[in-house]
């Protein structure tokens, strides 16, 4: 398929994109591959079929209809760690809009609020700072809201403007509020999960209760629900199992024992969500680590309704059509039911949360792309495109959810990939292990010409070589592969590995104070390899290596890369640097102000090095000879940048692939010249 093919196939499906990306001014747009890590649902009270989506990457991401399709809305205060677990909203008036979020691994977060139905956001000063971990609204209150925190319970009777903390002040077992529950008639009575059991207040917090009878002491309470015909039922979630209350919280019955014997193992008690059935009260969803696992019959028996590998973040059932039910879940994104849960299919179209960090092309089709992600397991691996990244279909069947840190195509066109555990070679729709050491087949074996009237000469019987056991390149983490005319070579935690003979058998390279190889480029037979602090370039395909200093200024190396020149290309959070003299001496090119980079791409076909950064949203080229800068204001973070045709793609660090929007040839918003800076110096 051509360039010219690939404008039709964007034209279309960047024309639908841009609906959802108006609010959010991006000038690339991002094509998959769909999935990753789904955080919360939250419905308009007005429209059954608009649904929004949080993400713990800060992205909302919202559906017209039921969740069959996404499309990105913002991204909460430009927060890459951001998680949004709860977004309410009014049901006097859907524009109006809270969302509560916490920060992953270090402290802050807070609450968020919007009036234009979720395009733009604003901090809540009150709550400015606070890690916000839960979210609710008064069923006979509208405009009465409760939050819980870190540092404990808070609530707002103006519809979310002002907060007001209704826990004792300093409590040292008060805090940490996982999950919040509000009596569907009296809005006064108030529970409050914490990490350490359950706490409740009936005169909105001027007095509050330890209800812990019942529950395993130290149990971490992830969800409370209360039966909105009959508030004395009350669910809690726990580290330790569910519970169920007959008497508003006042006694619980279940744990261990229950969930024991009737249906939800000991290893699937962090259930993260309870749900119920909002036309049946006594069908409840419980949405755990280990899959999803209902219950008809009011929490007495349960029954598993997904493989246990699904890690469920919340559920979804819709009021109007129960049987229609979604998951948010960890890796494999949105999970959709039409049969009450009894079978779920990826719902993902438009939500892309993956991180995509190694690409490869085919030489024959350019068209013809692969990417590898990390961090998803059994639904993440190689993802394959046919239409030069348009469309994204998985296709990691033998890696056994390996995470993929490099992809390369050979000579041959044969695709590796390089694992957290090894080499691996795809055949026919299948990955198998390539890096195991293969002995050197027996030498023919010639049969000897006896004389004339002697005996016949015996035949010589060669043994077969001995079988070696496994390579240690078979359990290293492989983080570069690079492929050319002199071979394929493999940077590795255990050093560096070249094969001649298409990933048929390796040989580990001698490679002075060379341990972990964690970058390697190569053009003819010159390679160079690098750790994160030291690099080694040989000029004979690795017979010989000679240790090279980086740049002074240079504290960590992030990317590496040879032109068509034989200039090494160097890179890290300082920026970049190039050395035409075998790494004797660098130099910066002229207005490339750059750092943090973390991809740089020698582009063969158009004569240029491509730089990608993960600190701005600028890409940037420099063109060979005469280092002349173009750049892109992609509006992504950036881990590489590749020629694809006549366009452009990149990798965002969570957000999966972009693409340029040159490739549709359209006056769609977001168009962006290429501008040219000085040469170097």
């Amino acid at each position: 398929m051509k360039a010219t093919m690939l404008r039709h196939l964007g034209v279309t499906i960047l024309a639908c994109q841009l609906m959802g990306a108006q609010a959010h001014a991006v000038s690339w747009f991002p094509l998959g591959p769909y999935g990753g890590d789904a955080r919360s649902f939250a419905i308009d009270p007005h429209d059954s079929k608009h649904l929004y989506l949080g993400t713990q990457t800060g992205w909302i991401y919202q559906s017209h209809d039921d969740g069959n399709t996404w499309t990105r809305v913002v991204q909460v205060d430009g927060n890459n760690d951001l998680v949004i677990d709860h977004i309410s909203i009014d049901p006097a008036a859907a524009e109006h809009m809270i969302l509560a979020a916490f920060t992953l691994n270090r402290p802050g977060g807070g609450l968020y609020a919007s009036d234009d139905g979720g395009k733009h956001w604003a901090k809540v000063p009150d709550m400015t700072g606070q890690s916000v971990r839960s979210l609710t609204r008064a069923a006979s209150d509208p405009n009465l809201l409760v939050a819980g925190t870190l540092q404990g319970v808070y609530r707002s009777k103006d519809n979310g403007k002002r907060w007001e903390l209704i826990s004792p002040a300093g409590s040292k077992e008060l805090h940490e509020v996982e999950s919040i529950a509000i009596d569907p008639k009296d809005p006064n009575i108030i529970y409050a999960g914490t990490w350490h059991l359950p706490w409740k207040t009936a005169d909105g917090g001027a007095h509050w209760e330890n209800i812990k009878q019942g529950i395993i002491d130290d149990s971490d309470v992830f969800s409370i629900v209360i039966d909105p015909t009959n508030p004395n039922i009350v669910f809690a979630s726990a580290c330790s199992g569910i519970y169920k209350s007959e008497n508003a919280g006042m006694l619980f019955k279940g744990g261990v024992t229950i969930n024991k014997g009737q249906g939800i193992p000991a290893t699937a008690r962090r259930t993260r969500k309870l749900k119920l059935d909002p036309t049946k009260p006594t069908t409840i969803y419980a949405g755990t680590t280990q899959g999803l696992y209902k219950s008809t019959d009011g929490g007495s028996t349960w029954i598993r309704m997904t493989p246990g590998d699904v890690i469920v973040n919340d559920v979804y059932v819709d009021p109007n059509q129960p049987q229609h039910v979604l998951l948010a879940t960890d890796r494999g994104g949105v999970l959709r039911s039409e049969d009450s849960g009894a079978t779920f299919q990826p719902s993902n179209e438009g939500f892309t949360l993956r991180q995509v960090v190694a690409f490869a092309a085919d030489q024959r089709d350019p068209t013809q792309l692969y990417v590898g992600v990390v961090n998803d397991k059994e639904v993440g691996g190689v993802f394959a495109s046919h239409d030069g990244g348009v469309k994204w279909q998985q296709t990691s069947s033998g890696l056994g959810g390996r995470d993929v840190y490099s992809l390369t195509m050979t000579p041959d066109n044969t695709l590796l990939a390089g694992t957290s555990h090894g080499v691996y070679r795809m055949a026919n729709g299948m990955w198998t292990l390539a890096s195991d050491l293969v002995p050197p087949p027996a030498p023919p074996v010639k049969k000897p010409v006896a004389k004339k009237g002697a005996k016949p000469a015996p035949v010589p019987v060669h043994k077969a070589a001995a079988p070696k056991g496994p390579s240690p390149l078979s359990t290293a983490a492989v983080y570069a592969l690079t492929s050319g005319s002199e071979g394929i070579y493999a940077g590795t935690s255990a050093g560096l590995w070249r094969s001649t003979d298409g990933a048929q058998s390796w040989t580990q390279l001698e490679v002075p104070q060379l341990v972990d190889g964690r970058y390697v480029a190569s053009h003819g037979q010159m390679i160079v390899a690098a750790s994160l602090t030291g690099t080694s370039l040989s000029e004979n395909a690795g017979q010989s290596w000679t240790n090279i200093m980086p740049p002074a200024t240079l504290t960590q190396i992030g990317a590496l890369a040879i032109d068509g020149l034989g200039n090494v290309w160097i890179g890290g959070p300082e920026g970049v640097f190039y050395s035409t003299d075998r790494g004797v001496s660098w130099k910066t090119v002229r207005n490339l102000f750059v750092r943090h980079v973390d991809g740089i791409y020698y582009d063969e076909t158009n004569k240029r090095v491509l730089v990608a950064s993960a600190s701005g949203t600028v890409g940037f080229a420099a063109s060979l000879p005469d280092y002349r800068v173009s750049y892109w204001d992609t509006g992504w973070a950036l881990r590489f940048l590749r020629p694809v045709g006549d366009h452009l793609v990149g990798a965002t660090l969570f957000d999966g692939m972009v693409v340029e929007p040159r490739m549709v040839g359209s006056p769609f918003p977001g168009d962006v010249t290429h501008g040219q800076t000085s040469k170097a110096r």
